[in-house]
């Protein structure tokens, strides 16, 4: 199962298509996207987008997260036995995440929610946040927390597309955040997946842990090393662009394997080519 599937069909395929992309990106469709599974033997997607739809420049940011979950339901009505749906939430304000949350599980059925790292550079400590993050924990609904640019991500990302270092830490920041917000006291029932094996956060997990001890960050009777600890086990982790020993095993050293999840960001970018197997010149 790959937990960790863009969908850029139905009502989402304009404007993803504006997005820019670090590499050609084909058209999304079904057909194509069931062939390239029988071709990597994945039994199931989990489709989501990667980003939250806010309304600006005309934009209907509640209408257009709703036709993304209807077509999403849709979709997995018709191939029930290899697609599930995370929901697309609108980012306007927390009152229409949730009426949307609810619209998306209660109604469609949809299998969980994609949130993003940030929403205009509010991350999850934000008290913007705490209204939607009271009911995942309620829920306790698998929730994918996909990396998103920053308002500083021109600075941050250098010039360069931010899938090359930027969105990693941004995965990396949005956790540091939470957890010296306290957010996992707040909600201990929250269940996160974190794209690319965290970016950055496992091994930066000693250091963050150890700078719970440094006075004026936190309440000290709350965040302490050990919920550091406690919290990144309990987080999950997917593999997409980090199939390698370098990004692995940092994750084995904060979580146990039953944590770590198929991911391949399928959608996002175009699948790399096959090695040649054009014999090699004399």
């Amino acid at each position: 199962m790959d937990v960790h599937a863009h969908y850029f069909g139905g009502a989402i395929a304009a404007p993803a298509w504006k997005q820019p992309a670090p590499g050609a990106r084909a058209p999304w469709s079904s057909e194509a996207t069931l062939e390239a599974m029988e071709r990597t033997g994945t039994a199931v997607q989990i489709l989501s987008v990667p980003f939250i739809p806010r309304s600006r420049n005309g934009g209907d940011a509640r209408a257009l997260a709703r036709r993304i979950n209807e077509d999403l339901a849709t979709l997995i009505e018709q191939h029930p036995e290899r697609f599930g749906g995370l929901a697309c939430l609108p980012g306007d304000d927390p009152d229409a995440m949730l009426d949307e949350l609810a619209y998306a599980l209660d109604v469609l059925r949809l299998d969980g929610v994609g949130l993003t790292s940030n929403v205009a550079g509010r991350y999850l400590g934000n008290p913007w946040w705490q209204p939607l993050l009271a009911e995942l924990d309620r829920r306790a609904v698998p929730t994918l927390a996909h990396p998103a640019s920053c308002p500083h991500v021109t600075d941050l990302a250098l010039g360069r597309h931010p899938s090359v270092i930027e969105f990693p830490f941004d995965t990396a920041r949005i956790i540091t955040d939470a957890l010296f917000a306290g957010v996992f006291h707040r909600h201990p029932d929250l269940t996160l997946i974190l794209p690319h094996l965290g970016g950055p956060l496992p091994a930066l997990a000693w250091r963050i842990a150890e700078c719970t001890t440094m006075p004026g960050l936190h309440d000290p009777t709350t965040v302490t090393p050990e919920h550091v600890t406690d919290v990144l086990a309990a987080l999950y982790y997917d593999t997409a662009m980090g199939g390698s020993p370098h990004t692995l095993l940092p994750a084995l050293q904060v979580t146990s394997t039953d944590h770590l999840l198929l991911g391949t960001d399928a959608g996002a970018a175009p699948p790399r080519p096959p090695p040649s197997t054009a014999p090699s010149p004399p």
